[in-house]
């Protein structure tokens, strides 16, 4: 079968950047749109070269110039956005309407991935305020593609290990700690934690797979579904000692939030779900879902006591 010609926006983001390599690697024609706005931030520019290199097409396009999304969309058969979530509430929210909006225009598109990849928004319409204005923004977004008609398929990646695994899920570090350790509630909610590359990979296989078509792809390997207190326990059995413990009740984090500025608020609240509610693993995968791992057993995916083993 012939690959697809993929697009991706935000390129140069934090998972963007990893979705460009994983769909080189698999062999897909990979476009990556350029911001005329890129060409100012020397880091960005520099990464949109070392793509080309790679065999990557450059895409000059404007969100402020509608035809010129249009065309650049024209150019292949899947669309992925990689917006940085950083910008969620109008930047972010506002940027993925508009490129919907270019998806509904060109018409050609087989196969649009929106910038998701984290939690299932559609499981979270009880999450705390302020932090559920990233997952009502998230379903504002999934409400455009579908009342466009667009083919779809949702990304929910879970816990990135580059700010979750790597701390042991610390506030404020994205080091683990050798001496003291904050664990939430008692620390057995059950959470999966994922390779940044291994989400990027799993990404790139959905997106000419019938099976997740119009379907959200969960990523929970087995070996990576792991409660806080399990992960602490394969990073103190790495560096040979027992970490001094704090256990937070659900109580003093809800204290300990309600003192954070707005931002911190919005990322911070969703720890609560994840830890003190098991948000990510208290379901089962319906009809209208599947499970990367189950898909694509051929995926040799990163264990957390491997990556780990980077920070000893």
């Amino acid at each position: 079968m012939e690959k697809s010609k993929v697009l991706v926006v935000g390129g140069t983001g934090y998972i963007g950047r990893k979705i460009v390599k994983a769909s080189l690697e698999q062999g897909h024609e990979t476009y990556v749109l350029q911001r005329p706005e890129l060409g100012l931030q020397i880091e960005k520019l520099q990464m949109l070269l070392s793509f080309k290199k790679q065999g990557a097409h450059l895409v000059k396009a404007s969100f402020s110039d509608h035809k010129s999304l249009v065309d650049a969309v024209k150019k292949v058969d899947v669309v992925i956005s990689a917006i940085s979530g950083v910008h969620i509430r109008t930047h972010c929210i506002s940027l993925q309407l508009k490129l919907i909006d270019a998806i509904k225009e060109a018409g050609n598109v087989k196969r649009f991935l929106p910038s998701e990849f984290g939690l299932d928004s559609a499981r979270m319409g009880h999450a705390l305020e302020p932090g559920r204005v990233t997952f009502d923004d998230k379903m504002a977004i999934r409400k455009a593609i579908e009342e466009a008609n667009i083919p779809f398929t949702y990304i929910s990646a879970n816990l990135f290990a580059g700010y979750f695994a790597g701390s042991l899920s610390q506030m404020g570090s994205f080091v683990p700690p050798r001496e003291k350790v904050h664990l939430f509630g008692d620390g057995t909610q059950k959470a999966v934690f994922m390779d940044e590359d291994d989400v990027a990979t799993y990404t790139i296989k959905t997106i000419d797979d019938p099976r997740t078509l119009n379907k959200t792809l969960y990523m929970r390997p087995p070996q990576n579904v792991l409660s806080q207190g399990e992960l602490i326990g394969i990073w103190e059995k790495l560096i040979g000692k027992e970490l001094e413990k704090t256990y937070i009740p659900a109580e003093e984090f809800l204290t300990i939030l309600k003192g954070l500025d707005y931002k911190l608020q919005v990322a911070m609240g969703h720890f609560l779900h994840i830890f003190y509610e098991g948000c990510i693993t208290n379901f089962e995968i319906g009809d209208d879902g599947e499970e990367a791992s189950k898909l694509y057993p051929e995926v040799n995916y990163t264990r957390m006591d491997e990556y780990l083993k980077i920070y000893v």
